[in-house]
């Protein structure tokens, strides 16, 4: 654990926590999906043929699906992406039917000491419907979360715009726990501490401006 700052943590009230890269390690079926689509981009002779590493791949986690393909194939026409993340979101979809996803080790009794110790929990992901509710029902996740809050839901907008609309209905201080910099962009932009979790798929200056830095997410409940 790495504290940059000082955060008032008795005066916490509510977590905001990123999903994937940070509960959910998910490139475990992000990869499987992502190589599918570049399959298809290759077969159609939009793309040449590239094996792909798991850390290359993993660039893209907790991108939304419009940042993902205007920052990776902004040359493809609107549908192409449209019709690639498709793929993505279709073989994901098989995948979490089969039980493949996991969340970290920890995560369930992190989540359940949070709850229990009277922290408001916020599941917020750049993801669809379909992904958070497959998730929630997988996992059960609603015994732990009050609110689900997912980027299809605000049009993808990034999530400090989505907490800039939300954050006013729920118990401050408030606190965003993430593996990105887009996480950390949200809680900078609101005002929210933040805590930054280096097991995640970050690149190296993604979390300088985290309050808190974490090697695994157990830290928290000593943190809390």
């Amino acid at each position: 654990m790495e504290i940059n700052k000082k955060i008032p943590t008795g005066d916490i009230r509510t977590i905001f926590f990123d999903y994937d890269g940070t509960l959910h390690d998910s490139l475990k079926i992000y990869s499987l999906a992502f190589k599918k689509a570049y399959v298809y981009l290759v077969n159609e002779g939009l793309a040449e043929d590239k094996e792909w590493s798991d850390k290359e791949i993993s660039y893209w986690l907790g991108y939304n699906a419009k940042e993902m393909w205007k920052s990776f194939r902004p040359d493809l026409s609107s549908e192409l992406q449209q019709y690639c993340s498709n793929i993505i979101g279709s073989e994901m979809k098989e995948l979490i039917e089969q039980g493949k996803p996991v969340l970290y080790e920890g995560a369930f009794d992190v989540l359940s000491y949070l709850k229990n110790t009277g922290f408001h929990l916020i599941f917020i992901s750049n993801c669809n419907v379909y992904y958070m509710e497959s998730h929630k029902k997988l996992f059960q996740l609603d015994r732990y979360f009050d609110t689900f809050l997912c980027s299809e839901e605000y049009n993808y907008n990034p999530k400090s715009e989505i907490i800039s609309n939300i954050k006013n209905l729920y118990p401050e201080k408030m606190v965003i726990v993430g593996d990105r910099k887009q996480d950390m962009d949200a809680g900078v932009k609101n005002g929210i501490y933040t805590i930054g979790c280096r097991f995640g798929y970050a690149r190296a200056t993604e979390l300088e401006e985290a309050d808190i830095l974490i090697d695994d997410i157990r830290e928290l409940t000593g943190i809390f």
